[in-house]
């Protein structure tokens, strides 16, 4: 991360690649642009099972800098499907964090000045398990959270699933 100002106002967005955090991507973006902010991805990773199953079986499976490699190299296929190999157009950090997503984007959004951008979660069906990070982010940080509800199109693409799980026909008239 050297380079970057540490005393400049930052947006923080934690990514994973999910409908949701792409969204919260975009609308970091334009925020970062309008107020001449930093840009920090967070892409926050941890072992299958959890920090506690890797203690328990650490042979069981890749080791700790194999996941971390893996996790780098998703965060830069993030950025470069969203930025389709430009610039966003302000400076960014790209960050990995190995921990749970709400706890490290508000251990990496650890100033009052920094503004962290989450996706809000689901809609609907799973609406019980959706949004705890954003739920996380907003009762833990020391800072501003803004909760990026779902775009139209992922509300759009949940329902297509789901009629498509449960071989719903196709309201023809819609087309």
């Amino acid at each position: 991360m050297s380079g970057y100002d540490a005393s400049a106002a930052r947006v923080v967005v934690g990514v994973s690649g999910s409908l949701g955090s792409v969204t919260a991507l975009r609308r970091a973006t334009t925020l970062a642009r309008r107020l001449g902010a930093e840009l920090w991805v967070v892409l926050a990773w941890e072992p299958p099972g959890g920090d506690a199953a890797a203690r328990r079986s650490p042979a069981g499976g890749l080791p700790a800098d194999e996941w971390q490699r893996l996790a780098r190299q998703r965060l830069a296929a993030v950025l470069d499907e969203i930025f389709d190999g430009n610039s966003p157009g302000v400076p960014m950090c790209g960050v990995v964090v190995r921990g749970a997503p709400g706890p490290a984007l508000v251990a990496t959004a650890d100033r009052e000045d920094d503004v962290l951008v989450v996706g809000a979660g689901r809609r609907g069906l799973h609406r019980a398990f959706s949004g705890r990070v954003s739920r996380h982010c907003v009762a833990h940080a020391v800072c501003p959270v803004l909760a990026v509800p779902p775009s139209p199109l992922e509300s759009e693409l949940v329902s297509v699933h789901r009629r498509n799980t449960w071989h719903l026909r196709l309201d023809l008239r819609r087309l």
